[in-house]
């Protein structure tokens, strides 16, 4: 083609858009790290949750159930049921309350 050389040259490029470049990417990098989803915390929470519910459940049907077995057995139709329906659940809410107050091993202190 021609051998004369163009009328502008082309840009070196500057080391500092290198450094810039280089630090935008490490900001990135550190933004992600920081958005990314904390799934531990809701885990935990989440069997938490599950464990306060078996209990209620547990503890209602539980006593319900040994109500209904005094009743067939000793006779005396509703009051082995009440009983033993209030009994469920005064041990169920004794439970949570346990549960409630206790430590679980994956919490740490936050600071």
């Amino acid at each position: 083609m021609s051998d004369e050389k163009p009328a502008r040259e082309p840009i070196v490029e500057d080391a500092r858009i290198d450094v810039l470049e280089e630090r935008l990417k490490a900001a990135h990098e550190r933004e992600e790290e920081r958005n990314r989803p904390q799934v531990q915390g809701a885990d935990a929470s989440y069997r938490s949750g599950n464990r306060v519910l078996a209990g209620l459940l547990g503890g209602i049907l539980g006593g319900a159930v040994l109500g209904w077995f005094v009743d067939t057995v000793a006779g005396t139709s509703p009051w082995g049921l009440l009983v033993g329906l209030f009994l469920g659940i005064v041990v169920a809410f004794r439970n949570i309350f346990r549960m409630a107050n206790t430590r679980s091993d994956d919490s740490s202190p936050e600071g």
